[in-house]
């Protein structure tokens, strides 16, 4: 269990559901109060019955402002048989259905997380994101709420510095500027607000690894597997000899990738892999000389 009594050490405890206590099996010291019954609400006195009541809900989920557990009120106007309700009914009903519409949004938080969310769902298609990865995105925004980081800032450049942490964080190669190009904003606000968020949530994010890019370029290039594997072989030999410290890792992925297409006969032009990469040329054959020379790569361009 992990846990330990308080005031004779001992690890083993006994669950008492109708009171909601945690008890020392040892001394009888009540470790914990007003514990959850996990179990069913409901009673099964055989198979049959068990299988008949068992029931699962909708998963939680952090993209909806209300995590997924709301009731709604339909639009059919019709009741149980399926017959049409009166008129004074219907009316009534609309009433209803919009005081419940209001009153589900009715905090400022509320607000908040019914634009920011639809923005987060927003730049994360144009991006192709992940179900799971826009999950955690929303996770980490609602964090952010909660310690009350969104104040006196633009909502847009918040949910992009998350998307961009979160992306980070699951090793996702999107770089900054595609960020801001999707999402409509300056670079350097984007980059203020996730340096901000970073610091205050302690966020353990791990440096970039270049090799991340090197599939993506690759796909959109239209380079072979045998390309894309030598590009990640000489990425790895410059983490090693430290060449890739100080350097964008955009730009040293895509001189790698420069390199390889080079050396299996499918060259592509700086000027193709910088629109790819979005870096300049001069970057690909700044980082393409460091490569050839520490590495000592043989190859003609």
């Amino acid at each position: 269990m992990g846990k330990k009594c308080p005031n004779c050490g001992a690890e083993e405890f006994v669950r008492d559901y109708e009171k909601g206590e945690l008890i020392c099996k040892k001394c009888g010291c009540v470790v914990k109060d007003e514990i959850a019954d996990e179990g069913p609400e409901w009673r099964a006195f055989d198979a049959q019955q068990r299988n008949q009541r068992a029931r699962g809900g909708a998963p939680i989920k952090y993209m909806r402002p209300n995590k997924g557990l709301v009731t709604e009120i339909d639009q059919y106007n019709r009741d149980i048989r399926g017959a049409k309700i009166s008129p004074k009914k219907q009316a009534q009903l609309h009433r209803i259905r919009k005081w419940h519409k209001r009153a589900s949004i009715a905090s400022s938080m509320e607000r908040n997380l019914a634009i920011a969310l639809g923005e987060l769902d927003r730049i994360a298609s144009y991006l192709g994101l992940s179900d799971s990865t826009r999950e955690s995105a929303a996770l980490l925004y609602r964090k952010c709420v909660k310690a009350e980081l969104i104040r006196g800032r633009l909502i847009e450049s918040v949910v992009a510095a998350v998307i961009y942490a979160t992306c980070r964080l699951q090793e996702i190669p999107r770089t900054l500027d595609e960020i801001a190009r999707v999402a409509g904003l300056e670079k350097k606000e984007i980059g203020r607000a996730y340096r901000f968020i970073r610091r205050e949530l302690d966020l353990d994010v791990p440096l970039t690894n270049p090799g991340s890019y090197v599939p993506k370029f690759c796909a959109s290039l239209k380079l072979s597997g045998k390309v894309q594997e030598k590009a990640i072989q000489i990425l790895k030999k410059a983490v090693k000899k430290g060449l890739i410290s100080g350097r964008g890792p955009t730009g040293v992925a895509a001189a790698a990738v420069y390199i390889a297409s080079a050396m299996y006969g499918e060259r592509r032009t700086q000027k193709e892999v910088a629109d790819v990469a979005g870096v300049t040329e001069v970057t690909i054959r700044n980082r393409y000389r460091e490569l050839k020379k520490e590495l000592k790569i043989k190859v003609e361009l």
